[in-house]
């Protein structure tokens, strides 16, 4: 069988959040944050590159260590992280990377000949006076730069608002002169954060961080990380410094908002943080984000999900295993548990930070450690818990297995969705290695969801499962 594009969209041993995508000549590149398998905060690792042929979502190509942040002279000794970057490629061709290590609040600037680099430290945005933006009087701390440039100007923006935090005034716009680091014209306030959106567009889903621009058939679109969470939302306007409106949510990593196939305010998955962006990829646009696994703030993956801009709006989508692929799996062969869009104990919660207070929830995980090229899995499967796949097109299948393995004992209920008909009854057992269980099924033809539930005692680990047809 062809290899398929899936969600995480890279190997499921790779935790790179934050992803900004662009495409150059016939590649799409990412750029993103680093984290760390089973890391104790965000951004433990140095910046890596993937990239994909526009053509062929499915391969994504290692391109290597980018930067490292010990590059950055006010990070010599490496104690400080890496957050989420931006790159632009300047009048002069050459390729920008603007970034914020995690205690200070200046923005920082790499250079590289390619879009893989290697980069080499540049600089930092600074007044003509040479004095850092950030450190000036009246500056607001900078964070997560995204930047967009055209002609001989580059458009910087940043942010961090939490919620009820008076200090901070909203998502920022710098302009910069044509040598990519010198303040051309003064911060701007674009979006309010919480304190001051009383009779804006914003107001419920105020700025919080990961300010992301692009502009669109003439239209700019002001992307961001709302105080909400776990959705990107997107603001527009006809100019990159002023005059922005709110519209709405783009994606939810818990998919909170949709309510096609469940109540709105139901969550499918542990949603945290989120921060991504729009790229057009063939003439057909996505947005990318990010999910987060190992029970954890801290080892987060990036996803993809189709999207539609008709007359400038953009409508919520689901989150989907098979986002990237552009169109339902085959309900045929073996899958991987690790692609489960929706993942969820007897009663759903809503945040990752909720699996701290009880860690026996399900999540994603994979054994090893950071770095270790191994497949992730789903463990803490206990009675009543769930994991779901979106989407497949099936015909004829007649037989479904599950790999499993731990001290659970029961059976995985197969379903089509979330409250439907159970269409097999799967037994699984006590085990110390990984088991191959099967059961006789006849599953709805055509685009379907896929779910299993685990009834039962004990819990239990799920590897992988497949469809055989008939």
């Amino acid at each position: 069988m062809m290899k398929q594009a899936v969600n995480p969209y890279l190997p499921s041993s790779e935790y790179i959040p934050d992803a900004e995508p662009y495409v150059f000549g016939e590649r799409v590149y990412i750029y993103g944050s680093h984290d760390k398998f089973n890391g104790h905060v965000y951004c433990l690792n140095d910046y890596v590159c993937y990239s994909a042929d526009i053509h062929d979502l499915a391969n994504w190509r290692y391109e290597g260590v980018i930067y490292k942040k010990t590059q950055d002279p006010l990070n010599r000794s490496g104690d400080m992280c890496l957050y989420a970057p931006d790159i632009t490629v300047g009048p002069d061709g050459r390729y920008y990377l603007y970034y914020v290590l995690d205690k200070v609040s200046v923005v920082s600037v790499a250079v590289a000949d390619t879009p893989v680099g290697p980069f080499e430290f540049y600089g930092y945005v600074t007044d003509t006076q040479g004095k850092l933006l950030g450190e000036r009087a009246g500056d607001q701390p900078q964070f997560d730069p995204g930047v967009l440039t055209e002609g001989d100007t580059t458009y910087l923006y940043t942010g961090f608002c939490p919620k009820g935090d008076a200090s901070r005034l909203g998502a920022m716009v710098t302009v910069l002169s044509d040598d990519m680091v010198t303040i051309k014209e003064e911060t701007k306030i674009i979006a309010p954060s919480e304190p001051y959106s009383e009779g804006s567009s914003f107001l419920g889903h105020e700025f919080f961080e990961a300010p992301s621009m692009r502009k669109i058939e003439g239209v700019y679109y002001l992307i961001y990380s709302s105080i909400v969470f776990h959705e990107l939302c997107y603001a527009t306007s006809t100019s990159p410094t002023e005059g922005f409106t709110y519209q709405g949510v783009i994606v939810s990593n818990n998919d909170i908002g949709i309510d096609t196939y469940k109540p709105k305010e139901r969550p499918m998955y542990y949603g945290g943080n989120n921060h991504g962006s729009i790229v057009a990829i063939n003439e057909n646009y996505f947005i990318f984000y990010h999910r987060h696994t190992h029970g954890s703030n801290f080892s987060r993956q990036g996803c993809i999900e189709p999207i539609a801009i008709v007359d400038g709006r953009i409508n919520q989508v689901e989150i989907t295993s098979s986002g990237p692929n552009q169109a339902p799996l085959k309900g045929e062969g073996t899958y991987p548990a690790y692609i489960a869009c929706h993942l969820f104990g007897k009663e759903p919660v809503a945040y990752t930070g909720d699996l701290y207070l009880d860690p026996q929830l399900p999540r994603i995980t994979q054994e090893g450690k950071d770095g270790d090229q191994h497949d992730g899995y789903i463990e803490n499967l206990t009675a009543g818990s769930s994991c779901g796949f979106k989407y497949f097109t099936f015909d004829n299948v007649t037989k479904v297995t599950v790999t499993t393995r731990g001290y659970g004992k029961g059976v995985i209920e197969v379903r089509t969705a979330l409250e439907g008909p159970v269409h097999a009854q799967i037994p699984i057992d006590f085990t110390n290695t990984w088991t191959t269980y099967e059961a006789v099924i006849s599953l709805p033809e055509g685009k379907q969801s896929l779910y299993f539930t685990f009834v039962g005692q004990g819990r239990t680990a799920l590897k992988q499962f497949s469809f055989v047809r008939g």
